[in-house]
């Protein structure tokens, strides 16, 4: 796929909290993340974490902060593509470190799950990643 020079890309996704370790010991746990050096000049606590490709996640203290109330699956919320085969392994790392599974509310011709993290409340949607495949338009593997 080609992309021209107007066309922008994911570069990082933010989740501010008020609990920046506790947050990230989260998704270190259960998604894999590397934690990436933080900028000396960061104003507030935060972590960066290496999501792939590229991208990062970034993890941030704000003062008083509480997750919206529409965190949900038709609402804000983080979606990502994952291997379909880690499924029932990541099922148990998200129940093992205080994670909540969440149902859809629609079903999919693909596989998805849903869950909500402990520390903010927010709502991840990890999806097979042959979704990702197909909607690039490459063969199924």
């Amino acid at each position: 796929m080609n992309r021209s020079r107007e066309t922008a890309i994911f570069a990082h996704l933010t989740l501010p909290t008020q609990h920046v370790e506790e947050t990230t010991r989260f998704l270190e746990q259960t998604l894999g993340y590397r934690r990436k050096p933080v900028p000396a000049n960061s104003p507030v606590e935060a972590q960066w974490l290496d999501i792939g490709h590229g991208q990062e996640l970034h993890v941030f203290f704000v003062e008083g902060f509480i997750a919206s109330p529409f965190e949900a699956e038709f609402g804000r919320h983080v979606a990502l593509f994952h291997p379909l085969h880690d499924f029932p392994a990541l099922r148990e790392r998200i129940l093992a470190a205080g994670g909540q599974l969440v149902d859809p509310l629609r079903a999919t011709p693909f596989q998805r799950l849903f869950f909500r993290e402990p520390v903010n409340g927010y709502l991840f949607e990890m999806i097979d990643e042959e979704r990702h495949r197909q909607l690039l338009g490459a063969p199924e593997v």
